[in-house]
């Protein structure tokens, strides 16, 4: 074995010989890791969508834990959205008035040309203390997207601890230094109470598929009462019994997509 693949096995090793360590099952109101990825089918929105309400679970988990002056700190803090061009195209920009409302004013929008741009813009992102967090989205698997690159962005997130969660559009997933990895499609909603005809509330089906503290899991995450919420798949119930909705983190409404019309959002 090389010793680049030594490296890679590290994380792994200590994992396997530390069994305590992943026993924890994730559940909302948790405290995210640094540095997150998210692969979504761009066709259904289910990546920027999915990434905004773990950004906003994960910093009120963040902002529990600390005192009050912090948590103030944190919710004032402004937050940075990087999107590169094909990620555009496919999707389109953040819809402004569809996002939550103490984050309008907050939201710095960054348009890139290219992958190699959103990367930079990224990393800069995560080294500036006066970010809440930094929302990142890249089409495919572009070459400037490696292992390197990708270790780069957890190093500079975990040091200056500004969370990032990164938005794979229509990619395959291959090898990362990000803490966590998920697969979100866009998942059936609840029909409202008022008008059963009416589109329902964000839902996603959620897969966990690594991550340094958790096991792997599957779930339909949803808005529940201003909250992030996770349910058990239908058929995991009986299994596995019913995963209790859980948590204390205010969710984005069920519009905090992206604009079909490509409006940019303002900070």
């Amino acid at each position: 074995m090389d010793m680049a693949a030594t490296l890679r096995a590290l994380p792994r090793a200590v994992e396997l010989a530390s069994p305590g360590v992943r026993n924890t099952r994730w559940q909302p109101g948790r405290a995210a890791p640094l540095h997150s990825e998210i692969f979504a089918p761009a066709a259904e929105a289910s990546g920027a969508g999915g990434a905004l309400a773990l950004a906003l679970d994960g910093l009120r988990a963040r902002a529990a834990a600390n005192d009050a002056g912090d948590a103030s700190a944190i919710e004032e803090k402004a937050i940075l959205w990087v999107q590169e061009a094909r990620a555009i195209k496919l999707g389109g920009r953040p819809y402004r008035a569809g996002l939550p409302e103490d984050w309008r004013h907050r939201l710095i929008h960054v348009a890139a040309k290219t992958p190699e741009d959103a990367l930079f813009a990224l990393e800069e992102g995560v080294r500036c203390r006066d970010f809440a967090c930094v929302i990142g989205e890249v089409a495919g698997n572009p070459k400037a997207l490696d292992f390197t690159a990708s270790r780069r962005l957890s190093l500079a997130a975990e040091k200056h601890g500004v969370p990032l969660f990164l938005v794979r559009l229509d990619a395959a997933p291959d090898l990362s230094s990000a803490r966590m990895r998920w697969r979100l499609r866009a998942a059936p909603s609840a029909p409202p109470l008022w008008n059963a005809s009416a589109p329902g509330k964000a839902a996603w089906q959620a897969e966990l598929f690594r991550a340094r503290k958790h096991p792997p899991g599957e779930w339909v995450l949803r808005e529940q009462d201003g909250r992030l919420v996770q349910l058990a798949l239908s058929g995991q119930a009986e299994a596995e019994g019913r995963v209790p909705p859980a948590s204390v983190t205010p969710t984005a409404p069920a519009s905090a997509i992206l604009s079909p019309a490509g409006e940019r959002a303002h900070g």
